[in-house]
């Protein structure tokens, strides 16, 4: 896919989660907002998965360690081929496959089910260790909240990711500056993420969140690296493309109500529209 091909990709995305969280009256939009690009770029671009065949040997891995923005991840499988895209309304329904969280048994394409945070970014570690084992040349992604990196195994997993050279594993920090509670700083402060990173001795990256050549060049300096794990702190924005959504803690997890989400699937409608003319055009 091309840049332009990706941001519709992206909007698609950002409508999937919206519509998942509106039909349950629960979830978390504002996350979900803030990767929706990068889970564009890592299942259109780079990694090598297969919808047809979820648990290819070979594929890459995906851990979406803030499981809680599971939204954003149903939309990408949907948009990718792996779940039917009618199925997102059924989120977080008692009847339906697609929990609140990731469940890596029920829904193809997720590699780990995910929600306890700081867990799954040290199971991402296992399985890059695994493939340098196993002689697998698989590569396995991560996606952390900032919030995340309040928890202490994130740090006892950066200890043991650089002490085996897993230079397979690439994290993506979602620096959107918001948790639940308010801005991170404030909250538990895991500031400065880069020079923490860089004192486990890993490769570290700052990207823009929402610019896929800055993601591209972070993620080609990952499969570069020798030797170490890298983390690339994208600089996102919480509820990306939802003009009330941008920048507030208040949208980490509360679902819009009817005229909220008509406003905002408007607003996303519009940019869709507005993205589909130009490729057309």
């Amino acid at each position: 896919m091309n840049n332009l091909d990706l941001k519709i990709t992206a909007c698609k995305i950002r409508k999937h989660a919206l519509d998942a969280v509106h039909a349950a009256k629960s979830g978390h939009p504002g996350g979900s907002m803030s990767i929706a690009d990068i889970l564009a770029l890592l299942y259109f671009e780079k990694m090598k998965v297969d919808a047809s065949n979820p648990n290819w040997e070979l594929r890459d891995r995906l851990v979406l360690s803030k499981g809680h923005c599971a939204p954003a991840l149903y939309g990408a499988l949907a948009e990718a081929g792996f779940i039917p895209k009618e199925d997102i309304k059924g989120f977080r329904n008692i009847r339906s496959y697609l929990q609140g969280h990731p469940d890596m048994k029920k829904v193809p394409g997720v590699d780990m089910s995910t929600g306890s945070l700081g867990q799954g970014v040290c199971a991402a570690a296992g399985m890059a260790i695994a493939a340098k084992l196993d002689r697998k040349n698989y590569r396995v992604y991560a996606i952390l909240g900032d919030g995340e990196l309040e928890e202490g195994q994130v740090w006892e997993n950066a200890m043991f990711a650089a002490h085996h050279n897993l230079d397979n594993l690439t994290v993506i920090v979602d620096n959107n500056g918001l948790q639940i509670d308010g801005n991170i700083a404030d909250v538990m402060s895991p500031l400065p993420i880069d020079k923490k990173y860089e004192a486990f001795n890993w490769n570290v990256v700052v990207a823009d969140a929402h610019d896929f050549d800055s993601l591209r060049a972070a993620l080609e300096n990952a499969e570069n690296c020798k030797g170490k794990p890298t983390a690339i702190i994208a600089k996102s924005v919480k509820g990306k493309d939802i003009s009330f959504m941008e920048n507030e803690a208040g949208w980490h997890g509360n679902a819009p109500n009817d005229e909220q989400y008509a406003i905002a699937a408007e607003e996303l409608d519009k940019k869709l529209a507005e993205l589909e003319a130009r490729k057309n055009g």
